[in-house]
């Protein structure tokens, strides 16, 4: 079977993002000072095989744990799709 995962990987919210918060420096520089917060992060997608979902989720959660996410600073989310 053949699958298409969408993942979001994203700072933890607990932790600052340099990175969206010179963006919303940005953003507030071009006047939209109605912008609350940025947080920035990855957006991943991923076309895979796998005999089943429940193998192909496996295959998913070894990849976002072991390299696509940094666990100590990120968290991940995905949606598993049968193409």
């Amino acid at each position: 079977m053949k699958f298409t995962a969408e993942i979001n990987v994203m700072p933890r919210p607990e932790l600052l993002d340099p990175q969206g918060k010179a963006v919303l420096l940005g953003l507030e520089h071009l006047g939209l000072d109605q912008v609350d917060d940025v947080r920035i992060g990855k957006h991943i997608t991923l076309q895979l095989e796998a005999e089943n979902e429940e193998i192909a989720k496996e295959k998913i959660e070894k990849a976002c744990s072991k390299l696509l996410a940094n666990l100590i600073m990120e968290s991940y989310t995905y949606e598993l799709h049968q193409r």
